[in-house]
């Protein structure tokens, strides 16, 4: 995934010269490439990150398109400030790119594991969120973020968890999830985001009858996609390596209690911190979010619908 973002990038700033990449002294190694292509796009602006966002805001109102990387931890979750009141409330043509999501930054600890950038980024007006799960979803998010041409925040979570489609997707439509698997209409239907797409086709393959959806744009999220995955399944089972406060699975349960109620499980983060720090595989255990956790709960949850 982060291969395919650095080449995306790097191919939207040779075909657009007003793409710029702006780093808080981050991804130096990543950044080669565009480095070398577009010299002149590239600006480090140090460990100021809400300076940094301030400078993209500005560089926007003259015409660039910036796109701002920082480590998840930072950007949104230093920056929300900036974020709302510089690019947002004036619908700035911003990307922001939040790398190592959830636990990728385990061994660092709480302070650079990020859980809760996408409740941060959802409650912003105006600001899009998007999730990808392999290098696919990367790509088409790339695209769609230079093409929508407004606030968008994209979330980067684990980037060696394996590819789960199999070829260049076609251009993304916003909100709508891209269904992964067929299942039948008497099974609960699995919506995954970011990294734990991989885990949840692992899941599916496990019980046999499962439909998975990928949801790589979280808001805006398509009310009438999701009200016809519930009506069409037994139950929802929502897979994120985010907080249940405020991610995907908030964003679910929120529309189908409006407009097709049925029983969601919210697999994700719960309301804590890590107790230690170790392998993102070891969080992971702690967490609930490995396979063999995962599929405790779902089996619980489908034996009970």
């Amino acid at each position: 995934m982060r291969s395919a973002f650095s080449a995306a990038l790097t191919r939207l700033g040779r075909d657009n010269s007003d793409v710029l990449l702006i780093t808080g002294d981050h991804g130096y190694a990543l950044f080669d490439e565009f480095r070398k292509a577009c010299p002149d796009q590239f600006i480090n602006a140090g460990i100021a990150e809400q300076n940094m966002v301030g400078m993209a805001a500005g560089l926007a109102r003259l015409g660039f398109r910036p796109f701002v990387y920082g480590l998840s931890a930072f950007v949104p979750i230093r920056v929300v400030e900036q974020i709302k009141m510089d690019i947002a409330h004036d619908d700035l043509p911003v990307v922001l790119l939040g790398d190592g999501a959830g636990f990728v930054y385990s061994h660092l600890g709480p302070s650079h594991q990020s859980a809760e950038d996408i409740a941060c980024a959802r409650s912003v007006p105006g600001l899009t969120v998007l999730s990808p799960g392999d290098r696919y979803e990367m790509t088409a998010c790339m695209d769609l973020a230079y093409d929508l041409r407004g606030p968008v925040y994209m979330r980067m979570g684990k980037a060696d968890r394996g590819d789960v489609h199999s070829e260049a997707l076609p251009p993304l439509v916003v909100g709508e999830p891209i269904r992964i698997r067929e299942g039948p209409t008497d099974a609960p239907a699995l919506l995954a985001t970011g990294a734990m797409l991989t885990t949840a086709m692992q899941l599916a393959e496990q019980h046999g009858q499962m439909a998975v959806w990928s949801v790589p744009t979280i808001k805006p999220l398509a009310t009438e996609a999701i009200a016809a995955i519930a009506r069409s399944s037994s139950a929802i089972i929502v897979m994120e390596e985010h907080s249940v406060h405020g991610g995907l699975g908030a964003a679910v349960t929120e529309i189908v209690s409006e407009v097709a109620p049925c029983r969601v499980l919210r697999v994700g983060i719960r309301d804590r911190f890590s107790s230690h720090c170790g392998s993102y595989d070891y969080l992971l255990r702690e967490h609930g979010l490995d396979l063999a956790s995962v599929k405790e709960r779902v089996d619980a949850f489908t034996a009970a619908v």
